[in-house]
């Protein structure tokens, strides 16, 4: 008797402060059951997530894997790119991406239907690559361009209790350790030490 095929959802959110309920509606409209709907709340950085793990083990020639969009899937597009190798030439599954329909290859299973949707993935494979290292180039240069005009980053540097200047007169002349100096300024022991390298510049 020949298996009936399957259609299987797939949703993810990166933190417990996003909302999947537009993913989920998004699969219900498809036709997904509620049954066959997986989900991580998860980053993308990577496919180590269980409920992917659970949906791909799931998959069976012919079947369906149903997403929103393509960033759902994964944030890292080379991994991307061998995970839809993984569904439809090893699983000989389908994908379908819902926000971008070149992306479906359900509809067109032929031979050109699937070159149209691998060439479009390595195109969006592509452009995420460049964005990133976009991105990563200007933010290096907006710190350098920062550093340049004497902005300093980092945690805030904490202020000095009023009585600061007399304590460091103290230890200065030697009549006060270190450490009994920050004791009676509230601050800790490397504080005040740094406190004073920095005065001494």
């Amino acid at each position: 008797m020949k298996r009936k095929t399957c259609i299987y959802g797939y949703m993810r959110v990166s933190s417990r402060d996003q909302n999947e309920d537009r993913q989920l509606a998004a699969l219900r409209e498809y036709g997904v059951e509620e049954g066959n709907i997986f989900s991580d709340r998860q980053s993308g950085k990577d496919f180590d997530r269980k409920g992917y793990k659970r949906v791909i083990n799931k998959l069976r020639p012919n079947d369906t894997l149903v997403i929103k969009s393509i960033d759902r899937l994964g944030r890292n597009y080379l991994e991307i790119l061998e995970q839809w190798r993984i569904i439809t030439k090893e699983k000989s599954a389908a994908i379908v991406v819902l926000d971008m329909p070149l992306l479906d290859t359900h509809k067109d299973r032929d031979l050109t239907g699937t070159l149209i949707a691998d060439i479009v993935l390595e195109l969006l494979s592509y452009v995420a690559q460049t964005e990133r290292e976009f991105i990563r180039k200007r933010q290096r240069e907006g710190i350098a361009a920062a550093h340049a005009n004497g902005v300093k980053f980092g945690r805030r540097p904490k202020r000095r209790p009023a009585r600061y200047d007399d304590m460091l007169i103290l230890w200065q002349n030697g009549k006060m350790s270190a450490r009994k100096a920050a004791v009676k300024l509230g601050v800790s022991h490397k504080t005040f030490l740094k406190w004073t390298r920095d005065d001494a510049i």
